[in-house]
């Protein structure tokens, strides 16, 4: 993927999230500047991030933005990034021609919060060697939508994705360079984005690797009672859930106590070694 090798059997990936995007849910414009964008990616992978996905327009409801807006605000990062790190770089996108822009700037993952709704995503993926996230959601991004209602919330958020995947395999797009996200709070209450986690593994089932994001999402400030700035470990708790239950690519906000908590999580899993190994493993230590 891009410049560096995964084994999703072995590890769990960090993906860092940089918006540049004035009216982001989580940090309120703070990268918004293109210096500022650039410079928290970078500093991103110093603390261990093993990609930054660049996003530029939120998927919750507000102002137009076209799709030239869309691709000033993200190309430049992208370039930037892929002249000064070999880090993973995906741009959040749902649209074709922002995919197609950003994949030429220097982007190996395309991460699409519409699962394919535009009907010439696939097309320019297949036509790359770019990888894809298709995530659940229900209807297009930025609009007004009727409270979420769904019978069997992971039922037809499986349905979805393996009809998703089967529709980008026949446009072309070779299985190994598919991802998958069931869109925790995506269009769903919090009452599904935790049945979501709790079966979670009924989705890693599909066989591909699995994205997972939860960091600073409604329902994590729901169930903890917590306002936006106050949900670092309420996202790290639903972070170490979903791994357990087979997701191997986890997108956060707080890269530094990401990283720490996936190689703890790692470590009890047997997935990976520990860093060192010193404790009682000397005779002055048993004395």
């Amino acid at each position: 993927m891009g410049r560096r090798d995964f084994d999703f059997d072995r590890r769990v990936a960090v993906m860092a999230v940089v918006n540049r995007t004035p009216d982001s849910f989580s940090d309120r414009g703070a990268t918004f500047a293109l210096d500022r964008a650039v410079e928290a990616s970078l500093r991103a992978a110093e603390l261990g991030a093993d990609w930054v996905d660049i996003g530029g327009v939120p998927f919750g409801r507000g102002p137009a933005v076209s799709p030239a807006e869309e691709i000033d605000r993200v190309v430049p990062v992208v370039n930037a990034i892929a002249a000064a790190s070999d880090v993973v770089i995906s741009v959040d996108t749902n649209r074709a021609e922002v995919a197609r822009a950003a994949i030429d700037a220097g982007a190996a993952v395309i991460n699409d919060t519409s699962g394919l709704g535009d009907p010439d995503m696939a097309g320019v993926v297949a036509t790359s060697d770019a990888h894809i996230v298709i995530t659940h959601s229900v209807g297009p991004p930025r609009v007004e939508k009727p409270p979420a209602h769904f019978d069997d919330v992971v039922r037809e958020v499986r349905a979805f994705l393996v009809e998703r995947v089967e529709r980008a395999k026949a446009a072309g797009i070779p299985r190994g360079r598919l991802i998958i996200d069931p869109g925790h709070d995506l269009d769903k209450n919090t009452l599904h984005s935790l049945e979501l986690t709790r079966r979670l593994d009924e989705i890693a089932d599909i066989g591909l690797p699995l994205l997972v994001a939860v960091s600073n999402k409604d329902f994590v400030g729901e169930s903890t009672d917590r306002e936006q700035g106050a949900r670092l470990a309420g996202s790290l708790a639903a972070m170490v859930c979903c791994i357990e239950r087979g997701a191997r690519i986890v997108r956060m906000h707080d890269v530094e106590s990401t990283v720490d908590a996936v190689r703890m999580t790692e470590a009890v899993l047997g997935l990976r070694a520990p860093a060192r190994l010193e404790h009682n493993t000397h005779p002055t230590h048993n004395v």
